[in-house]
């Protein structure tokens, strides 16, 4: 790639030079990278054995990548019922949640452009993977966290040697501090800074490389402000373009439906937030009340002829024991697919004999102190 590339605002399409160190545009809009030409089996770096065997489609090339291994997770067929499903086990990450992907790209290409202190927000995974690029890249990394994370998130920020602030209030609260103190420190946010896009659309190269250089059916993904959604749309999009899949993937998006704004707009049929109720959920990675890139979101989903949907509390707590009775230990944000996939097959949204990728984005370690406040309780009929 070149350096012709650049930045724009999808909402003004306003553009930037892609070396300039910016997170948002002047118009305090999200930005993306220009639409880029995407890779063949042939750009694939087989010595590598992470997501870096991808290099070839990012918009510019970073010779000294902030790396951790990251990336090639497993795809692991399970049974769901009568159906046979594909998971990606993205969990099985350097600090335990798909969010290394973006922060491997991100970082490195902050690194790239001379940036040692960096400011993120999130509600545990995006911090603790922050944390850890932003430890091995030697910058000084300032993470805020609500009040009410788990504790093992905090911990883990904390030992990569991140300066932790806890935020009372909400997971907006938080983000608000965080735009704040922007002006003191760069503010590298996995919801705003589009290198950390950049990095979760290799999710898809992986999925299209371990399927044999095709594309699924469907993907389903958690979701919360979106970053796996646009990463999986952006990925399979660049594929399509490149001539190397015949068709998009349909992407149907889950969040818990005590925080679901990205449903409540997808089924009004508009592009901005509509009034809808918020309640607390043990799904904390996914309690997003503002989604930065809605729009993009939902334009994603829509284009893909996906849809979004929504869970209840009881229900992810039981696809939570169904999946470890499977040997898939994962955090209550990553069971939300878990407990869409009957919804999913009942309605016949997506149908039998289809190839079908359930993304698993945490680990259940993540969660520890939940995961203990249920050890000894006896587990829902599975």
């Amino acid at each position: 790639m070149t350096n012709s590339i650049q930045l724009f605002d999808p909402r003004t399409g306003k553009r930037y030079p892609l070396l300039e160190p910016r997170w948002r545009s002047d118009d305090r809009g999200p930005l993306l990278v220009e639409a880029l030409p995407g890779i063949g089996r042939d750009d694939i770096d087989t010595r590598t054995q992470s997501l870096w065997r991808y290099r070839a489609s990012l918009p510019l090339d970073l010779p000294q990548p902030i790396s951790l291994g990251e990336g090639c997770t497993p795809l692991v067929e399970k049974p769901w019922g009568e159906h046979p499903l594909l998971f990606k086990l993205d969990w099985i990450s350097p600090t335990g949640s798909f969010k290394d992907k973006g922060a491997t790209v991100m970082v490195s290409f902050l690194k790239h452009l001379g940036i040692d202190a960096i400011l993120e927000d999130s509600s545990g995974n995006g911090g603790a993977a922050i944390a850890a690029y932003g430890a091995a890249a030697g910058m000084h990394v300032r993470i805020l966290c609500p009040e009410s994370t788990q504790p093992a998130k905090v911990a883990q920020m904390k030992i990569f040697g991140a300066d932790v602030r806890l935020i009372p209030g909400t997971r907006q609260d938080t983000e608000n501090a965080a735009l704040q103190q922007a002006s003191e420190v760069f503010y590298a946010s996995h919801n705003w800074h589009p290198f950390f896009i950049q990095g979760t659309k290799l999710t898809a190269y992986e999925i299209w490389e371990q399927l044999g250089f095709r594309a699924p059916d469907n993907v389903i993904v958690p979701v919360g402000a979106g970053s796996n959604v646009l990463g999986c749309d952006l990925g399979f999009s660049e594929l399509l373009a490149a001539g190397q899949i015949k068709k998009l993937p349909r992407i149907f998006g889950v969040q818990p439906a005590a925080c679901a704004p990205i449903k409540a707009s997808f089924d009004a049929g508009v592009d901005e937030l509509v009034p809808t109720e918020f309640s607390t959920t043990i799904a904390e990675g996914a309690s997003i009340r503002k989604p930065v890139r809605l729009k993009e979101v939902l334009s994603a989903v829509r284009r893909s002829g996906g849809s979004i949907v929504s869970v209840g509390e009881d229900d992810i707590l039981k696809a939570l024991h169904r999946l470890a009775s499977m040997g898939l230990f994962v955090e209550p944000t990553s069971a939300i697919v878990g407990a869409s996939l009957d919804q999913l097959y009942t309605s016949g949204k997506i149908r039998a004999g289809e190839t079908t990728v359930a993304l698993l984005s945490g680990s259940g370690l993540k969660a520890s102190a939940f995961v203990t406040r249920l050890f000894g309780e006896t587990s829902p009929d599975r």
